[in-house]
């Protein structure tokens, strides 16, 4: 058990975030943690309690994507939908941008972002487009959303469910969500939410370890280091860890990847050792 705070995080764009701080008030370091796909605040708290000394924090926030579907608060007091089926991918910047805000006026030196799953996404785009005051980037289970599906489903299944999402789009109808006839739970989303998700070709699709000839022009974009954390037995994928591996080290300007044994994509069990690789990177 590790006492917290708890914090409000407010964005650039003045929407509030709730979050929990871990370690203490004026650290050396602060390691921004951005949560997966209909996750929260309270995922990973496993490897948190794993990182957090006299020297490190660790902030935990709830972005726009977390649960399914909930809402965020503007500081004017008005709601937007939000949650994995509703979130605006590219609102993560703003989201990234306030947690990182808050952790320098708590006057750390050092800032490091890391994101787990979907949140690697974030946590990559994010550096591609801003990148300042962050030393490193650490992305854990970097799983294209698309080709998981892919995979999972079928290229027919994610070719009914984007006809039927542009359709929906080129009415002006981006935020409803799509029948389940067409997608199945608990994996709902709103139009332009699957478009991002599964079209294979948007904004959120930067990791295309699927399709070699493709260039990962966000990846490639990021000046400062990544830790790149593979799951030995990854379940969101069929190419082996070690492939995807090394696509990430050819494609990294700065950084390297490293497969973790034994574990699956949520890296139960391998806590302490998912943490001795971050401390050895943000230390180094």
């Amino acid at each position: 058990m590790r006492p917290c705070f708890q914090i409000e995080i407010v964005t650039p764009k003045k929407f509030v975030l709730n979050g929990l701080w871990f370690g203490s008030k004026k650290p050396k370091r602060v390691i921004v943690w951005v949560h997966g796909l209909g996750s929260s605040m309270f995922s990973k708290l496993g490897i948190v309690d794993q990182l957090v000394d006299k020297e490190t924090a660790v902030v935990m926030f709830n972005n726009r994507g977390h649960d399914k579907i909930a809402s965020v608060r503007r500081t004017n007091g008005t709601y937007v939908k939000a949650g994995a089926v509703h979130e605006v991918f590219t609102d993560c910047v703003d989201d990234i941008q306030g947690a990182i805000n808050f952790a320098k006026k708590q006057g750390a030196k050092s800032i490091y972002l890391a994101g787990h799953s979907t949140g690697c996404q974030k946590a990559v785009y994010w550096a591609s487009k801003k990148g300042r005051g962050v030393k490193g980037v650490v992305i854990l289970g970097p799983m294209s959303d698309y080709y998981a599906e892919l995979v999972a489903q079928g290229k027919k299944a994610i070719k009914k469910g984007a006809d039927q999402a542009r359709a929906y789009a080129k009415k002006g109808k981006g935020g409803v969500m799509l029948p389940e006839s067409v997608w199945r739970w608990p994996w709902i989303a709103d139009a332009q939410r699957f478009l991002s998700l599964y079209s294979g070709n948007s904004a959120e699709e930067i990791f295309t370890y699927w399709d070699t000839s493709r260039s990962p022009r966000t990846l490639q974009s990021v000046r400062m280091p990544i830790l790149v954390m593979l799951a030995e037995k990854e379940e969101f994928s069929d190419i082996p860890a070690r492939q995807i591996a090394a696509w990430f080290e050819k494609h990294l300007r700065k950084g390297r990847a490293v497969v973790v044994p034994r574990v699956g994509h949520s890296f139960k069990g391998a806590e302490k050792a998912v943490a001795a690789h971050i401390k050895r990177f943000i230390q180094g």
